[in-house]
């Protein structure tokens, strides 16, 4: 085998090696997710496991003074309703210590104060049962009926010390719960991030291998074959991507679906200060999303496969929900005023092309202004045209680079630290030439700026 063959096989080698260790990393981070999952699971199960019985302890404590005050409304008005109503509330605590037995922490302490807390209810249960039969009898016997109530008052104080007891430990039960989830979602979070990092370093080697490959086989086929292979490589990186968008999205998912379903169970019993790490987690989960589908949509558009569906939407009903999922999007919310000119309300757009317009100049907007500082979308409708315009008061795009902001990856020289990647605007660009439109900046440094984006009219409904 000569030289030259060899220098063509092994970029080859190294692609396929790439790929064997991407799909490991893959299956490894696939299966940590998967495990660290079922543990966030029990974790969220103890959980609503120890609300409920929190919950069955209200609800004895509710049938026991329900209960006292139907037998001193028998006893002192001789009201048969009150005889009956006091039957039921026996039967609800019954059936609610019943209950408790079953939701219990399966520890010997709890069964030892749900033993004595059995004991007092019974105890308590059987004087009233006294009383009550006492008064069928014996109409006139207040003095004994006082002592009863007496009785009655120092066991229910008894009970109210033993569920206190009970619940103390559940709370306790339910914090150490609380803590072993907090401590496998961060253990998640860990073993995710390696593994994207560890992900992405083989792709962008894979990728700068591809690159190569390419620079190579140019020099030495025709034009004809440098074309064929610039369109195959554009396909490769549309597959490679869409793979990995695919692989990376399902522990994605599987975050915002934990930290949702543990949002949902702990917001009702736990500070909103203790839930600030969901809330990121969210958030970072949300942000990683997001730049996926910018690097996905970045690939098609380069490779001419990016799609355009255009159908018949309600822009101004459409921006006002893009506002609201913005609001909640971003950690920080800044103030988004939105206004509407014209009466031009359905209008033949891709959904999905204008929301990754709008989207990501309004994100923009946010990470490059203040806190508190003013945004504003504008949509003007006029005959022929729909006008979108994002206008913020932030620290502004120098002229000089102006004419660059919509490469792929530049970013300005005044962004300082805000962190980005320099897709967003690389991606606004391509989707508003898929609508045949055009796009145009104003901005000052220190001022703000404003991007203006017209698109053309194909099928519009005016109202």
């Amino acid at each position: 085998m000569t030289q030259e063959s060899m220098k063509m096989l092994l970029p080859g080698r190294w692609i396929l090696g790439g790929f064997g260790i991407t799909l490991i990393l893959m299956g490894l981070v696939t299966f940590a997710s998967l495990k660290n999952t079922d543990e966030i699971r029990q974790g969220a199960n103890q959980v609503q496991n120890t609300y409920l019985t929190l919950n069955t302890l209200t609800n004895f404590y509710a049938s026991m003074t329900a209960a006292e005050s139907a037998r001193r409304g028998y006893i002192f008005l001789g009201y048969q309703e009150d005889l009956e109503r006091y039957q039921n509330e026996v039967k609800n605590m019954q059936s609610e210590i019943q209950l408790l037995q079953k939701q219990l922490h399966p520890s010997l302490t709890q069964k030892q104060k749900f033993a004595n807390l059995n004991l007092l209810v019974i105890q308590r249960l059987t004087i009233l049962q006294q009383s009550i039969e006492l008064y069928q009898k014996d109409k006139s016997a207040v003095q004994t009926q006082t002592n009863i109530t007496d009785r009655s008052i120092k066991l229910r104080e008894q009970i109210l010390r033993a569920t206190a007891d009970i619940k103390a430990e559940e709370e306790h039960y339910l914090n150490s719960s609380l803590k072993q989830s907090e401590n496998s979602i961060y253990l998640r979070i860990k073993i995710e991030c390696l593994g994207t990092i560890l992900s992405l370093i083989v792709i962008l080697s894979l990728c700068f291998i591809l690159e190569r490959q390419w620079i190579n086989r140019k020099k030495i086929e025709s034009l004809e074959s440098s074309l064929a292979q610039e369109k195959k490589l554009g396909e490769l990186k549309v597959n490679l991507f869409s793979m990995i968008s695919h692989e990376f999205r399902t522990p994605l998912s599987v975050i915002l679906l934990s930290s949702q379903l543990l949002k949902e169970k702990l917001e009702k019993i736990v500070n909103k200060l203790e839930l600030k790490n969901l809330y990121r987690i969210q958030t970072s989960a949300k942000l990683m999303n997001h730049l996926l589908t910018d690097i996905l949509t970045i690939t098609r558009a380069e490779s001419g496969k990016l799609d355009y569906k255009p159908q018949l939407i309600n822009v101004e009903t459409f921006c006002l929900n893009l506002v609201e999922d913005l609001q909640l999007f971003v950690t920080n919310p800044h103030p988004i005023e939105f206004r509407s000119q014209g009466n031009c309300f359905r209008v033949s757009l891709d959904e999905k092309l204008l929301y990754s317009i709008l989207s990501n100049l309004l994100l923009n907007a946010i990470k490059y202004s203040k806190a508190n500082c003013k945004i504003s979308l504008i949509l003007t409708a006029e005959t022929e045209f729909t006008i979108f315009q994002v206008i913020d008061e932030g620290i502004g795009i120098p002229l000089a680079e102006q004419p660059k902001i919509y490469e792929p990856f530049y970013r300005g020289e005044n962004v300082e630290n805000v962190a980005g990647s320099g897709l967003g605007l690389a991606v606004v660009k391509k989707c508003v030439e898929r609508h045949q439109g055009e796009i145009y900046v104003d901005s000052e440094v220190g001022v703000g700026t404003k991007f203006t984006v017209k698109i053309p009219h194909q099928n519009v409904v005016v109202a």
